[in-house]
């Protein structure tokens, strides 16, 4: 029996912006988990079983190479997706393709199945790819786990940075640049996969980041669920009518970041602080100019009430709901800032920053 996880993540900064080719964000990995487990089929069925659908499970056969799925309408898009890339690339490694049961455990919805916003989608595609690896005897480095990853993710929502992906792979903080999904369309149709692991991807960039010492992230849920692909279309319709105030945005976020990971590197609080301060000003703009509610009323309490105790707030990810992020110094008292938060129906999440190994040894390099 082979076992994989992936944990979730959270975004600090450069939402909406890092879905350009080359734009940065910061990430952050948690320690909540997506968990696959693999085992050798008994006959000629397998199945994929999912603690996200309520154990529903998924009845599968191959028709040569082919993974046939029996259930037309089946909410495993990103489990199947991973499947397919990463069987690919095993029977390109001259690994014979077998018969398995597959079943996913997550801890990034609460009990009643709700989702946090803790990136489930992307994690339940890294674990899935992580343990087929294993499964195949596939060696693989992360950065080709994150590459196979990227792939299966990209192929079902169509649209996205592929930065909680990068997360789920790396771990801890890291600073992260999109790179171009045009130019990944396009070789995938006349590359192999090994080969197309082996380049360079166009404005890739992948940073650990080191965190000052009185940085403390705490982690408020506001029980309403968001759909990221749903506010990232509307955007998209805004950048195309309004080119030129969404350029700007763009630019104002790219040095936004900048400073913000200058800050990082020189294990400043203040500067971090003041820089996610800023970038929620430019999200606050860019939903006024565009009409997309991404800071929601209960975000927007959340964010004051973190603010009024010292704390620099904001928004997670696409907005919309789901979570917001505070950075506090470790040295404040926050009780008091707890009790405002659960009068105002905001629920802080009890999760810390989960590490891949060496955080030191990676950077992926981006090329134009």
């Amino acid at each position: 029996m082979i076992t994989a996880k992936a944990p979730g993540k959270l975004y600090i900064a450069g939402e909406y912006a890092v879905v350009e080719n080359g734009y940065p964000a910061i990430l952050v990995a948690l320690n909540q988990f997506i968990t696959c487990t693999i085992k050798n089929a008994n006959g000629e069925t397998g199945q994929i079983i999912s603690q996200q659908y309520q154990n529903n499970a998924v009845s599968w056969r191959r028709q040569g190479d082919e993974l046939i799925v029996d259930q037309r309408d089946n909410p495993f898009s990103y489990i199947l997706a991973a499947i397919k890339v990463t069987e690919e690339y095993a029977k390109a490694c001259h690994q014979e393709l077998k018969v398995y049961d597959l079943q996913i455990d997550s801890q990034l919805d609460n009990q009643s199945g709700r989702k946090y916003g803790l990136g489930s989608s992307a994690a339940v595609t890294v674990a899935t790819v992580r343990a087929l690896c294993k499964f195949y005897h596939l060696k693989v480095t992360k950065d080709q786990i994150f590459k196979l990853a990227a792939i299966a993710h990209f192929s079902v929502q169509g649209n996205g940075s592929l930065g909680d992906v990068a997360a789920s792979v790396y771990g801890g903080w890291i600073a992260y640049h999109s790179f171009d999904r045009q130019w990944l369309a396009e070789q995938r149709k006349v590359l192999s996969l090994p080969k197309l692991l082996t380049l360079p991807w166009p404005n890739l960039k992948i940073e650990p980041l080191s965190v000052p010492t009185n940085l403390k992230l705490v982690i408020g849920w506001t029980g309403k669920p968001a759909s990221t692909s749903r506010l990232v279309d509307k955007i998209a319709i805004f950048k195309a009518e309004h080119q030129v105030k969404y350029h700007q945005f763009l630019e104002n976020s790219r040095l936004c970041i900048k400073k913000m990971v200058q800050g990082f590197r020189t294990g400043d609080l203040r500067i971090i602080q003041d820089q996610i301060r800023t970038n929620r000003m430019l999200l606050a703009d860019l939903a006024r100019q565009s009409g997309v509610d991404i800071e929601t009323p209960l975000l927007k309490k959340l964010c004051q009430v973190a603010e009024q105790f010292g704390g620099a707030a904001k928004a997670s990810g696409a907005g919309g709901g789901d979570c917001g992020i505070v950075a506090i110094d470790s040295h404040v008292d926050l009780s008091h800032l707890m009790i405002a938060w659960q009068v105002a129906g905001i629920e802080r999440l009890p999760l810390t920053v989960h590490y891949i190994g060496d955080v030191q040894r990676y950077s992926l390099k981006p090329t134009r």
